[in-house]
């Protein structure tokens, strides 16, 4: 399973873009890139999800339990 930095320069690097282009497209700052990129902590669910959706994601709570019965 990806983490959401590695995806989220995948997807950035499968675009073509930049930071400062992504950030510009989803329209967030540009340092919301770079802490999501960079794995820094304090990120905003709501500024991240507006980046993922760019490429057709979003991030939402899931339960311990879930994840365990997707593993199996």
């Amino acid at each position: 399973m990806k983490t959401i930095d590695q995806f989220l320069k995948e997807k950035r690097k499968q675009t073509r873009l930049t930071q400062q282009e992504l950030a510009q497209k989803s329209g967030v700052a540009l340092t919301v890139i770079r802490k999501i990129e960079q794995r820094k902590g304090n990120l905003n669910l709501e500024k991240v999800n507006q980046v993922l959706r760019m490429f057709g994601h979003v991030l939402a709570p899931v339960s311990i339990k879930a994840l365990k019965e997707l593993e199996h």
